[in-house]
Order: C-alpha cells, then sequence, then structure tokens
C-alpha cells in the first residue's frame, strides 16, 4: 500500500528529532567505562627568570667590607690618590669593576678584590655608592685653574684636543652609562689617570687615550685641578 505524502512527511520529522538522541548514545561512555581524559593544554613555556633586584643596602654592606678602607664612608675618599666614587654613575662603577675583575683595566690593589665580587655584588654597591651625596672638592693653584678651565670648556683646538665639557657637561655630572661624573673629582687621582691613558697605562677608553695623548703634563694638572673645584 503506498504511504501518502503527508505520512511520509510525519515519518522525515519523526527520524531527525532522534538524530540528537541517537548521537548522545553513540557518545556516552559506557557502563564502567570512564570519560575519556580531555587533550592536554598545549604547555605553558616557563617564564624568562626576572633579574634580582638591586639591593643597596646589600651594596652598602659589601662596600663597608671590602672598598671603603681605600675610598672612604659613602664613597668619599679622603686620599688624593683615591677616587670619590659617591655619586658616581652605577652604570660606570659597574663597568669599571667588570674591567678590573678582567684585566681589562690592569689594577694590582683592584684586581683581585673585584676578583672577590658576583655581578650581583657590583650592582649593588654601584648602586649604593651612586645613591651618596659626593663631597665638594677644591682648586689649588689659581693659575692652573684658569687655563684648565679653558681646555675643559673649550678644549685645545691647534691640537684638535676635544673639550672636556662636551662628553662630561659643563659642570661635570657627566652622562649616566656613557661619561663619569668628574665633579669634585681629587686633581691627583684625575691627573694620574689622565697620563695612564696618555702613556698606554690604561686602555680601556678608546676616546680617552685619543684625547689624553695631545695633552702635555701641565695642561693635565691645570685641567685636573679646575675639575677638583668644578661643581
Amino acid at each position: 500500500m503506498t504511504k501518502s505524502p503527508v505520512s511520509l512527511l510525519l515519518a522525515f520529522v519523526l527520524a531527525a528529532s532522534a538524530l540528537p538522541t541517537l548521537a548522545q548514545h553513540a557518545a556516552a561512555p559506557a557502563a564502567g567505562e570512564q570519560p575519556a581524559a580531555a587533550a592536554p593544554a598545549p604547555a605553558t613555556p616557563a617564564a624568562a627568570a626576572m633579574p634580582a633586584k638591586v639591593d643597596p643596602n646589600a651594596g652598602g654592606t659589601k662596600f663597608d667590607a671590602v672598598c671603603a678602607a681605600c675610598h672612604g664612608a659613602g664613597g668619599n675618599s679622603g686620599t688624593p690618590a683615591n677616587p670619590k666614587l659617591a655619586q658616581q654613575h652605577p652604570e660606570y662603577i659597574v663597568k669599571q669593576l667588570q674591567e678590573f675583575k678582567s684585566g681589562k683595566r690592569p689594577s694590582p690593589i683592584m684586581q683581585p678584590l673585584a676578583a672577590q665580587l658576583s655581578d650581583a655584588d657590583m650592582k649593588n654597591i654601584a648602586a649604593y655608592v651612586g645613591g651618596q651625596k659626593g663631597k665638594a672638592g677644591f682648586a689649588k693653584d689659581k693659575e692652573l685653574v684658569a687655563n684648565g678651565e679653558k681646555i675643559y670648556r673649550g678644549g685645545i683646538a691647534n691640537r684638535q684636543v676635544a673639550a672636556c665639557a662636551g662628553c662630561h657637561s659643563p659642570n661635570g655630572a657627566g652622562v649616566p652609562s656613557q661619561y663619569p661624573r668628574l665633579s669634585g673629582q681629587h686633581a691627583d687621582y684625575v691627573a694620574a689617570q689622565l697620563v695612564a691613558f696618555r702613556d698606554g697605562g690604561r686602555k680601556n677608553s678608546p676616546q680617552m687615550n685619543a684625547v689624553a695623548a695631545k695633552m702635555n703634563d701641565r695642561e693635565i694638572r691645570a685641567v685636573a685641578d679646575y675639575i677638583a673645584g668644578l661643581r
């Protein structure tokens, strides 16, 4: 017997309504089975290790133990041959300590001391002394200081010696991470470093080697004396 169109349509609707139930039944686990575990999420890459925070307090403790005997309390050296470190740019301090340790900046005194310091120690010490207030210095020779001011501010034109102020700033504050602070530094120390740059004893700054190579002893003493009183 041929089914009517109405009967066929009704059968189709009933069959279609049963499909979701059949699909759900097929997906359900059999009795006693455990549901399949979900696929694990892609592994998240481990977070990059964060650098240790700089600790000026730890730096102060280490400075007092290792450095203060020569560089003075808070980095304000009272010995003309030893540099003042107070208020110096931390980046510069770290660079010099690393180069003492590696031997790039030779020093029979500083190299064994720097060899004892970790990178964290260096950064902590640098943060500590950089945060200390530097004590003002003073010039000693009026005649020398006048010539020193000319060199510091204007260079020596006939020998293509650049003005110190161009890199170290007019007031000697320097530029963080690039050029050290010079303001108030001991004249004896500055003169000794300029001679070392000139004569090849210190080679960790090609710029300074080139500048100092064109200066005589009197000019070096003059600019060092001016720097001592610079504020």
